[in-house]
């Protein structure tokens, strides 16, 4: 699994104003901010960025994750600490 194809399936997914992702070997981290998270939890969040990623993460091509789903006001008070 490399960062494009999991970028590609947030982004296909997703209405993201932006989507950042790193990482290697199975460990990834995503960044992805967007107006939908606005009125969600944390769990709902994750869970949104999860269901895309779920039969890769049922494969084990993805074996960690680590989520920051923003809101655009979020994103603007973090992006410098990222």
């Amino acid at each position: 699994m490399n960062i494009e194809i999991i970028k590609e399936k947030l982004e296909q997914a997703l209405t993201l104003d932006v989507c950042i992702v790193k990482g290697e070997s199975g460990t990834f981290q995503v960044i992805a901010v967007s107006d939908m998270f606005i009125d969600m939890s944390r769990i709902k969040k994750q869970q949104a960025i999860y269901a895309p990623l779920a039969d890769d993460i049922a494969s084990n091509a993805i074996h960690a994750l680590t989520i920051k789903a923003l809101t655009p006001d979020e994103w603007q008070k973090q992006k410098h600490f990222i």
